[in-house]
C-alpha cells in the first residue's frame, strides 16, 4: 500500500463510521443532446434528461426519457453515464458548460469528469451564477483540475489531499477554499426524484468539532470507554493519536505544550 507524500489538511468536522452514501440515482444514463435535432418534429428528449436503455445494440442504443415518455433510437455517444450523481463518464468540456448553464442549475451546481487533455486527471466543472439574473452574460462555468496521486488520493491544491472523491467533494461542500464558489447540487438531470426534489440530499451525521486545546491528556490516553461517556474524541482516534505519539516522543505522553 502506497504512502501519501502530501499530508492532508483539510478542515473537515471529524467523521465517525462514515461510509460514502449510497446513491439511489447512481448509474443513470443522461442525454447530451436535443434529439431528433432537425427541423420542426417534436423532440423525443432534451438535453440533459434522465433516460431508460430499452436495449443495446453496441453504437447505437434504444432509450426512453424520463421527461417526454417518448423512445428513441440514437447513438451511444449521445450520452453520458453518471454515478454518485455528479460524476459525469462520457462528457466533454462544452457539453459539461452546456449542461451546467440550464436554468435549473443555480450557483455552485457541480459535476465531475475525466480530463480531456490528462487520462490520469478528473476535472472539477462549477457553475458561477451571477445572482441578478439565471440568464446574465456574467454567469460562467470554471473547471480545476483534479490531480491523483500514485496511492489514490486526489487533489485540487497541492496542499490540501484527499483519500477519495467523494471526500473532496464533500470539504468543497463545505467551503469554497480557492474555487469560485462553495458546491452546491449536483448538475440537474431532468426526471430525476432525489435532484428534482427541493430537499437536499441527506448528509452523513457528524460530531461537533474537536477543540484541541480543551481535550487533556487523560482524555486522549483513557483506557477504556463507558457507556456514559460521551467525549468527542473516539476511541480510534485515541489509538491513532496514542500510536503517533508513542513513535515521535518515545515513552513521554505529555500532550499539553
Amino acid at each position: 500500500m502506497g504512502t501519501c507524500p502530501t499530508r492532508c489538511q483539510s478542515n473537515l468536522t471529524i467523521l465517525e463510521n462514515s461510509e460514502p452514501e449510497s446513491d439511489h440515482q447512481d448509474n443513470v444514463l443522461v442525454s447530451l443532446y436535443n434529439y431528433p435535432s432537425f427541423g420542426n418534429t417534436e423532440l423525443t428528449m432534451h438535453m440533459g434528461d434522465r433516460l431508460t436503455v430499452l436495449s443495446d445494440d453496441g453504437d447505437f442504443i434504444m432509450v426512453k426519457s424520463e421527461t417526454t415518455g417518448c423512445e428513441s433510437y440514437i447513438p451511444t455517444n449521445y450520452t453520458a453515464r453518471v454515478t454518485h450523481r455528479w460524476m459525469f463518464t462520457g462528457i466533454s468540456r462544452f457539453k459539461a458548460v452546456e449542461l451546467l448553464m440550464q436554468p435549473q442549475n443555480h450557483n455552485g451546481a457541480f459535476l465531475i469528469r475525466d480530463s480531456e487533455t490528462n487520462r490520469d486527471c478528473y476535472s472539477l466543472s462549477v457553475l458561477r451564477r451571477s445572482s441578478s439574473s439565471s440568464t446574465s452574460h456574467s454567469d460562467c462555468v470554471k473547471h480545476y483540475r483534479i490531480y491523483q496521486l500514485q496511492n489514490g488520493w486526489v487533489y485540487i491544491s497541492a496542499g490540501l489531499t484527499f483519500p477519495c472523491l467523494h471526500q473532496l467533494v464533500q470539504h468543497y461542500s463545505e467551503q469554497a477554499d480557492g474555487l469560485c464558489c462553495r458546491l452546491t447540487r449536483p448538475c440537474h438531470i431532468h426526471g430525476s426524484d432525489t435532484t428534482d426534489s427541493a430537499t437536499p440530499p441527506p448528509t452523513a451525521m457528524r460530531r461537533p468539532t474537536v477543540n484541541w486545546k480543551d481535550i487533556s491528556r487523560s482524555v486522549i490516553f483513557r483506557r477504556k470507554r463507558t457507556e456514559s461517556d460521551h467525549s468527542l474524541v473516539s476511541e480510534g482516534l485515541r489509538e491513532a493519536i496514542s500510536s503517533y505519539l508513542q513513535m515521535t516522543e518515545g515513552t513521554d505522553h505529555s500532550w499539553d505544550t
